[in-house]
Protein backbone atom coordinates (compact mmCIF):
# COMPACT_ATOMS: atom_id res chain seq x y z
CA UNK A 1 0.00 0.00 0.00
CA UNK A 2 0.80 3.62 -0.79
CA UNK A 3 -0.39 6.34 1.36
CA UNK A 4 -0.71 10.03 0.55
CA UNK A 5 -1.12 12.44 2.91
CA UNK A 6 -3.07 15.46 1.11
CA UNK A 7 -4.71 17.27 3.99
CA UNK A 8 -3.33 17.16 7.46
CA UNK A 9 -4.93 19.84 9.19
CA UNK A 10 -8.38 20.87 10.46
CA UNK A 11 -11.46 23.38 9.23
CA UNK A 12 -9.39 26.08 10.28
CA UNK A 13 -7.44 27.71 7.71
CA UNK A 14 -3.89 27.37 7.19
CA UNK A 15 -1.03 27.87 5.17
CA UNK A 16 0.57 24.62 5.09
CA UNK A 17 -2.12 22.33 6.12
CA UNK A 18 -5.13 21.60 4.04
CA UNK A 19 -8.71 19.97 5.79
CA UNK A 20 -8.83 16.04 6.31
CA UNK A 21 -8.23 13.89 2.84
CA UNK A 22 -5.64 10.90 2.62
CA UNK A 23 -4.81 9.18 -0.43
CA UNK A 24 -4.36 5.06 -0.27
CA UNK A 25 -3.23 2.96 -3.22
CA UNK A 26 -3.73 -0.09 -3.47
CA UNK A 27 -3.22 -3.39 -5.50
CA UNK A 28 -6.99 -3.50 -6.02
CA UNK A 29 -7.06 0.08 -7.01
CA UNK A 30 -7.66 3.94 -5.38
CA UNK A 31 -9.27 4.89 -2.17
CA UNK A 32 -9.91 8.35 -0.84
CA UNK A 33 -9.92 8.71 2.92
CA UNK A 34 -12.30 11.29 3.46
CA UNK A 35 -13.04 13.94 1.01
CA UNK A 36 -12.51 17.66 2.63
CA UNK A 37 -13.22 20.49 0.28
CA UNK A 38 -9.44 20.86 -0.31
CA UNK A 39 -8.99 17.20 -1.42
CA UNK A 40 -9.95 17.60 -5.70
CA UNK A 41 -7.29 20.33 -5.94
CA UNK A 42 -4.61 18.77 -3.52
CA UNK A 43 -4.98 15.32 -5.32
CA UNK A 44 -3.98 17.18 -8.95
CA UNK A 45 -1.08 19.20 -7.09
CA UNK A 46 0.23 15.68 -6.17
CA UNK A 47 0.07 14.45 -9.65
CA UNK A 48 -2.62 11.65 -8.33
CA UNK A 49 -4.58 9.60 -10.86
CA UNK A 50 -8.13 11.73 -9.62
CA UNK A 51 -9.96 10.47 -12.70
CA UNK A 52 -9.52 6.86 -11.82
CA UNK A 53 -10.11 7.55 -8.39
CA UNK A 54 -12.08 3.97 -7.17
CA UNK A 55 -13.69 4.49 -4.03
CA UNK A 56 -14.09 7.30 -1.39
CA UNK A 57 -14.75 7.01 2.12
CA UNK A 58 -16.47 9.49 4.45
CA UNK A 59 -16.16 8.96 7.96
CA UNK A 60 -18.88 11.37 9.33
CA UNK A 61 -20.31 14.25 8.55
CA UNK A 62 -18.97 17.43 8.95
CA UNK A 63 -17.40 19.60 6.22
CA UNK A 64 -13.92 19.45 6.84
CA UNK A 65 -14.44 15.64 6.28
CA UNK A 66 -17.43 15.43 3.36
CA UNK A 67 -17.80 19.01 2.03
CA UNK A 68 -15.55 18.57 -0.77
CA UNK A 69 -17.93 15.14 -2.07
CA UNK A 70 -20.35 17.06 -3.84
CA UNK A 71 -17.87 19.78 -5.96
CA UNK A 72 -15.44 16.89 -7.02
CA UNK A 73 -18.30 15.22 -8.64
CA UNK A 74 -19.71 18.63 -10.17
CA UNK A 75 -16.00 18.30 -11.69
CA UNK A 76 -16.17 14.89 -13.09
CA UNK A 77 -19.44 15.76 -14.43
CA UNK A 78 -17.75 18.16 -16.62
CA UNK A 79 -12.94 17.44 -16.71
CA UNK A 80 -12.49 15.96 -19.93
CA UNK A 81 -10.64 14.10 -18.23
CA UNK A 82 -13.46 12.20 -16.99
CA UNK A 83 -15.55 12.00 -20.33
CA UNK A 84 -14.85 8.62 -21.54
CA UNK A 85 -14.97 6.87 -17.73
CA UNK A 86 -16.94 4.08 -17.83
CA UNK A 87 -16.09 2.48 -14.82
CA UNK A 88 -17.83 2.52 -11.26
CA UNK A 89 -16.92 5.04 -8.41
CA UNK A 90 -18.24 3.70 -5.00
CA UNK A 91 -18.61 6.29 -2.45
CA UNK A 92 -19.06 4.59 1.61
CA UNK A 93 -19.98 6.20 4.48
CA UNK A 94 -21.95 5.82 7.94
CA UNK A 95 -26.12 5.61 7.54
CA UNK A 96 -27.36 8.79 6.45
CA UNK A 97 -24.79 9.50 3.42
CA UNK A 98 -27.69 9.04 1.23
CA UNK A 99 -29.79 11.71 2.32
CA UNK A 100 -26.73 14.35 2.83
CA UNK A 101 -25.28 13.50 -0.46
CA UNK A 102 -29.47 14.31 -1.64
CA UNK A 103 -29.82 17.39 -0.14
CA UNK A 104 -27.19 18.88 -1.87
CA UNK A 105 -27.75 17.27 -4.90
CA UNK A 106 -30.94 18.53 -5.70
CA UNK A 107 -30.67 22.28 -3.65
CA UNK A 108 -29.98 23.45 -7.46
CA UNK A 109 -30.94 20.34 -9.65
CA UNK A 110 -26.96 19.13 -9.94
CA UNK A 111 -27.62 15.90 -11.07
CA UNK A 112 -24.45 14.82 -10.06
CA UNK A 113 -25.44 10.94 -10.49
CA UNK A 114 -25.84 11.55 -14.43
CA UNK A 115 -22.50 10.88 -15.43
CA UNK A 116 -20.54 8.97 -18.13
CA UNK A 117 -19.71 6.20 -15.18
CA UNK A 118 -22.32 5.04 -12.19
CA UNK A 119 -21.55 6.51 -9.11
CA UNK A 120 -22.64 4.75 -6.03
CA UNK A 121 -23.19 5.98 -2.83
CA UNK A 122 -22.99 2.86 -0.30
CA UNK A 123 -23.88 3.42 3.27
CA UNK A 124 -22.05 0.90 6.37
CA UNK A 125 -22.98 0.24 9.88
CA UNK A 126 -20.50 0.05 12.61
CA UNK A 127 -18.62 -3.49 12.83
CA UNK A 128 -19.67 -4.27 9.25
CA UNK A 129 -17.30 -6.17 7.27
CA UNK A 130 -17.19 -5.65 3.47
CA UNK A 131 -14.99 -5.73 0.28
CA UNK A 132 -14.28 -1.82 -0.14
CA UNK A 133 -11.72 -2.30 -3.21
CA UNK A 134 -10.79 -5.74 -5.01
CA UNK A 135 -8.67 -7.94 -2.79
CA UNK A 136 -8.96 -5.40 0.29
CA UNK A 137 -11.25 -5.77 3.13
CA UNK A 138 -12.62 -3.22 5.36
CA UNK A 139 -14.16 -3.18 9.42
CA UNK A 140 -16.01 0.03 10.89
CA UNK A 141 -16.16 0.87 14.37
CA UNK A 142 -18.36 3.51 16.14
CA UNK A 143 -15.84 6.17 17.13
CA UNK A 144 -16.78 8.80 19.54
CA UNK A 145 -17.45 12.06 17.62
CA UNK A 146 -20.58 12.28 16.24
CA UNK A 147 -23.73 10.02 15.86
CA UNK A 148 -22.40 9.08 12.73
CA UNK A 149 -19.30 8.84 13.09
CA UNK A 150 -16.65 5.69 12.06
CA UNK A 151 -13.04 4.68 12.25
CA UNK A 152 -12.15 2.17 9.02
CA UNK A 153 -9.64 -0.90 8.92
CA UNK A 154 -8.78 -1.67 6.08
CA UNK A 155 -6.64 -5.11 5.18
CA UNK A 156 -4.87 -6.79 1.84
CA UNK A 157 -4.15 -10.16 1.19
CA UNK A 158 -0.32 -9.56 1.58
CA UNK A 159 -1.10 -8.47 5.33
CA UNK A 160 -0.72 -4.66 5.00
CA UNK A 161 -3.10 -3.02 6.69
CA UNK A 162 -4.31 0.36 8.14
CA UNK A 163 -6.48 2.02 10.53
CA UNK A 164 -7.99 5.46 9.85
CA UNK A 165 -9.35 7.15 13.23
CA UNK A 166 -11.17 10.28 11.62
CA UNK A 167 -12.13 12.21 14.02
CA UNK A 168 -12.49 10.60 17.22
CA UNK A 169 -12.51 11.35 21.38
CA UNK A 170 -10.34 8.80 23.43
CA UNK A 171 -11.47 5.18 23.57
CA UNK A 172 -10.35 1.60 24.65
CA UNK A 173 -12.33 0.41 22.29
CA UNK A 174 -11.16 2.04 19.10
CA UNK A 175 -7.33 0.73 20.42
CA UNK A 176 -8.54 -2.77 21.05
CA UNK A 177 -10.15 -2.10 16.81
CA UNK A 178 -6.56 -0.64 15.73
CA UNK A 179 -4.63 -3.70 17.82
CA UNK A 180 -1.66 -4.75 16.11
CA UNK A 181 -2.35 -2.91 12.25
CA UNK A 182 0.60 -1.77 10.39
CA UNK A 183 -0.19 1.71 10.13
CA UNK A 184 -2.27 3.85 13.09
CA UNK A 185 -3.44 7.10 11.42
CA UNK A 186 -4.96 8.80 14.13
CA UNK A 187 -5.73 12.82 14.74
CA UNK A 188 -3.66 14.49 17.64
CA UNK A 189 -5.69 17.57 17.26
CA UNK A 190 -4.47 19.62 20.24
CA UNK A 191 -0.62 19.08 21.91
CA UNK A 192 -2.04 19.57 25.66
CA UNK A 193 -4.99 19.55 26.60
CA UNK A 194 -8.59 19.22 24.40
CA UNK A 195 -11.27 21.90 25.06
CA UNK A 196 -13.46 18.79 24.48
CA UNK A 197 -14.13 15.18 24.41
CA UNK A 198 -14.46 14.89 21.22
CA UNK A 199 -10.68 15.40 19.66
CA UNK A 200 -8.17 13.78 21.24
CA UNK A 201 -4.90 15.64 22.96
CA UNK A 202 -1.39 14.28 22.46
CA UNK A 203 -1.84 12.05 25.61
CA UNK A 204 -4.74 10.47 24.63
CA UNK A 205 -3.94 9.50 21.49
CA UNK A 206 -0.56 7.52 22.73
CA UNK A 207 -2.99 5.92 25.02
CA UNK A 208 -4.83 4.73 22.57
CA UNK A 209 -0.83 3.93 20.39
CA UNK A 210 0.46 2.11 23.80
CA UNK A 211 -2.74 -0.09 24.03
CA UNK A 212 -3.27 -0.81 20.03
CA UNK A 213 0.28 -1.48 19.14
CA UNK A 214 1.10 -0.09 15.78
CA UNK A 215 4.33 -0.32 13.59
CA UNK A 216 3.83 3.15 12.79
CA UNK A 217 1.82 5.26 14.31
CA UNK A 218 0.93 8.65 12.10
CA UNK A 219 -0.66 11.50 13.58
CA UNK A 220 -2.97 14.07 11.86
CA UNK A 221 -6.12 16.42 12.11
CA UNK A 222 -3.71 19.07 13.56
CA UNK A 223 -4.68 22.42 14.74
CA UNK A 224 -2.49 25.39 14.59
CA UNK A 225 -1.17 25.28 18.01
CA UNK A 226 1.12 22.32 16.73
CA UNK A 227 3.22 25.22 14.94
CA UNK A 228 6.67 25.35 15.77
CA UNK A 229 5.81 22.32 18.00
CA UNK A 230 8.93 19.49 17.72
CA UNK A 231 5.64 16.13 17.44
CA UNK A 232 7.83 13.60 17.24
CA UNK A 233 10.00 14.86 20.73
CA UNK A 234 6.95 15.69 22.84
CA UNK A 235 5.57 12.04 22.07
CA UNK A 236 8.46 10.10 22.48
CA UNK A 237 8.02 11.28 26.54
CA UNK A 238 4.83 9.28 26.46
CA UNK A 239 5.06 6.67 23.95
CA UNK A 240 8.43 4.66 22.51
CA UNK A 241 6.96 3.72 19.01
CA UNK A 242 7.78 5.18 15.57
CA UNK A 243 5.94 8.37 15.55
CA UNK A 244 5.59 10.19 12.10
CA UNK A 245 3.65 13.66 12.00
CA UNK A 246 1.57 14.62 9.17
CA UNK A 247 2.50 17.16 6.62
CA UNK A 248 0.30 17.66 3.40
CA UNK A 249 1.73 15.42 0.83
CA UNK A 250 4.15 13.18 2.54
CA UNK A 251 4.14 9.62 1.08
CA UNK A 252 5.12 6.41 2.76
CA UNK A 253 4.73 2.68 1.27
CA UNK A 254 4.12 -0.15 3.69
Amino acid sequence: MKLVILGSGTSVPHAHRASAANWLETEGGSLLLDMSPDAAHRMAEEQLDWPNLDAIWVSHFHLDHLGGLTPFLFATKWAPQTWNRTKPLRVYGPSGLGKVFNAINDSNNYRLLEQSFPIEIIEVSTREDFEILPGLSARTFSTPHTSESLAIRVSDVAGASLVYTSDTGYSDQLAEFARGVKVLLMESSFWTKSPVETHLALSDALRVAQLAGPETLILTHLYPEWDGVDIVDKAAALWHGRVIPAADGLRIEF
